[in-house]
């Protein structure tokens, strides 16, 4: 038999299952070299050591090919689960649960910040990544904010990178009273720096690109919430502001209400921020925008506190005296006719629009009513005015407020 196995060894196979198949149905032991009777019983183990035996034989007639092709086949089968096992780690969430955490790249960045940026948030295991990534794909450094989200594979987040695939920043712009404080504001959430916003508001060429004055150039900012890439530059952010300024004004007749009124829209604007300044009652701003109005057509002073606050420069001023109105500022509204050159904040788009429907009424005075609601007492006379005045004198002085 092992001269046929010898002459042909491709016939192996089929030669062992015939004899199998043979012995079964005879009910004996198939022949292995002996005439040996076995049981029925033994007939499955039999079978399995005739397998095994011609097996064996069948090895000793394979050429050294074959014995690499099987070290080969080994070392595949063994690069295959390191494959898979890398494979699900860097398709493995970051994280899972929590907040979505985000690195920042900024121009002085490199490779090696970054990375240490990433092992800081998700832990020292994305080296190994890392490496083998930047060998397969060298990795450039792209400014931006780049989120790690919760389930987050390490693939996507390199993909991100690599393709500066950054994620937006929601950006609502504050009704804040100077512009040094929205320079602030700025380079607190994005890749801005504060002393450069500062100096290019408080110049006139920068603000008159824009087609405002350093004066109006608050008028510009409409306090909505936008998504811009916290990488964008100082031109593109005011470029982008001009635009949904237009947008702004566009929308729901603004335009043509400030015209009715023959203002302008920086002149709206200043209003609606001595407005905002008056009072924080929404319910009322109405009414305050159109005591303004009525003082500006019979050329009364407006006489707003919060311009005298702001030619001061101290808006947590609670009592205004008589030191404080004849401050020499444009901004004083005691000793100038008309409205300042400017707003005096950037004012909400409640007040703004509580200056394009201003209530019509007869009032020209009004004052803060002494029970410190924040809300006031109205007059069409100066003697109620000064009714009014005097009760809320006496809280202050009740209060000991001076």
């Amino acid at each position: 038999m092992r001269s046929v196995l010898k002459d042909r060894p491709a016939d192996m196979a089929q030669l062992v299952e015939q004899r199998i198949r043979n012995a079964w149905v005879r009910g004996s032991s198939p022949r292995v070299g002996s005439n040996d009777e076995t049981s029925r019983r033994c007939l499955a183990n039999k079978c399995l050591r005739l397998l095994f035996s011609e097996g064996m034989l069948s090895m000793k007639t394979h050429s050294p090919l074959f014995y690499i092709l099987w070290f080969v086949g080994g070392l595949a089968a063994v690069a295959l689960i390191l494959g898979l096992g890398f494979w699900r780690g860097i398709m493995a969430p970051l994280h899972e649960d929590g907040d979505t955490e985000y690195v920042y790249v900024r121009p002085t960045d490199t490779p090696d910040s970054v990375l240490r940026q990433l092992k800081g948030l998700t832990g020292g295991y994305v080296v190994t990544y890392w490496k083998i990534f930047n060998q397969l794909r060298p990795y450039e450094v792209r400014t931006g904010r780049y989120a790690i989200e919760p389930g987050q594979s390490f693939v996507s987040l390199y993909r991100n990178l690599l393709r500066g695939h950054q994620t937006p920043v929601k950006l609502t712009i504050p009704s804040v009273r100077t512009m040094d404080r929205l320079a602030g504001f700025l380079s607190n959430k994005l890749m801005m720096d504060s002393a450069e916003v500062a100096q290019s508001f408080a110049d006139s060429s920068f603000a008159a690109s824009y087609g405002y004055t350093t004066a109006t150039l608050p008028a510009l900012f409409i306090p909505n919430t936008y998504e811009v890439y916290w990488d964008t530059t100082l031109p593109k952010f005011m470029q982008r502001m001009q635009d949904e300024n237009e947008r702004f004004w566009q929308q729901q007749q603004r335009d043509e209400a400030a015209k009715a009124l023959a203002f302008t829209r920086e002149e709206i604007v200043t209003l609606a921020s001595i407005v905002d300044e008056e009072t924080a009652n929404n319910g009322e701003k109405a009414r305050v925008a159109g005591l303004y109005m009525n003082r500006l057509k019979k050329g009364i002073p407006l006489q707003a506190d919060p311009t005298v606050k702001f030619a001061v420069g101290d808006v947590t001023l609670r009592r205004i005296r008589g030191e404080h109105l004849k401050v020499k500022s444009p901004y004083n509204t005691y000793l100038n006719k008309g409205l300042p050159p400017g707003p005096i904040r950037i004012p909400s788009i409640a007040g703004i629009d509580a200056v394009l429907q201003m209530e019509q009424h007869p009032y020209l005075y009004m004052c803060a009513k002494e029970d410190f609601s924040g809300t006031h007492n109205f007059a069409a006379t100066f003697a109620e005015h000064q009714q009014n005045a005097r009760r809320y004198q006496k809280a202050l002085n009740e209060r000991g407020i001076r």
